[in-house]
């Protein structure tokens, strides 16, 4: 039954950019301090990332009608439909609730993550694992961008200092993660490509968030190459 809830859950998903208005980031009229371009929020372009993902996720729900009882993809099944449901609503929640849809972000990075670190590095690793590793990468890096647009939105940090907490956290977090996952770089992968994102949008609105960008990108790539290279054989 997972195996159906999955696939319909991916199926909503993929669906849901179609029939919800569209998003192009938290109205900034929505908050007490009006910030026009959060120094966070990556370049556009870095978006278009989700199409590898919704693809790639499409591809593995299908594919794994074929593994309904195989014991390591029915358990990572219950967090993906967790944070695939959330994700269907997550559109329609987020043009008018940043709070509760940077909640619902958190929760839905929690859930990929689990559902990621949970998959086999060896059981049907591109069709189960490298979907979900990009799909947790880049919940890594959106869910950290969404707390830091309420948090100077709400003027409890200036856009400088929350842009540079949160890619704090976010490099920690990918260091953590990757390290538990050596041989799966997109994870990595994904949340450099969010970081780089940041760095090409600030590079002269806001050198110094660039520059910590431009260098969290570069540590986090330096340490998925070596933890690869460095992987047990």
């Amino acid at each position: 039954m997972r195996t159906y809830i999955t696939l319909l859950a991916t199926i909503a998903f993929f669906v849901a950019p179609f029939v919800t208005p569209p998003f192009a980031g938290y109205d900034p009229g929505m908050f007490p301090v009006e910030i026009t371009r959060p120094s966070i929020q990556p370049a556009g372009y870095a978006f278009a990332i989700w199409g590898v993902i919704y693809t790639w996720l499409a591809v593995s729900a299908l594919f794994g009608l074929t593994r309904r009882s195989v014991a390591m993809w029915e358990r990572t099944r219950l967090p993906l439909i967790g944070a695939l449901a959330l994700g269907t609503v997550w559109l329609a929640i987020a043009n008018g609730f940043p709070i509760t849809a940077t909640v619902a972000i958190i929760a839905m990075a929690a859930f990929s993550l689990t559902a990621f670190l949970t998959a086999s590095p060896t059981v049907d690793r591109w069709w189960l694992q490298a979907p979900l590793s990009m799909f947790a990468g880049w919940l890594t890096a959106a869910s950290m961008v969404s707390l830091g647009v309420v948090l100077s939105g709400y003027g409890w940090l200036s856009d400088t200092a929350t842009a540079l907490a949160m890619l704090t956290v976010v490099v920690v977090v990918a260091l953590t993660i990757q390290s538990r996952r050596p041989t799966m770089p997109l994870y990595g992968a994904a949340v450099i490509w969010a970081s780089v994102g940041v760095a090409v949008v600030n590079w002269q609105a806001n050198p110094t968030v660039a520059y910590a960008a431009a260098a969290g990108a570069a540590l986090l790539t330096l340490a998925v190459v070596g933890l690869f290279l460095r992987r047990p054989t």
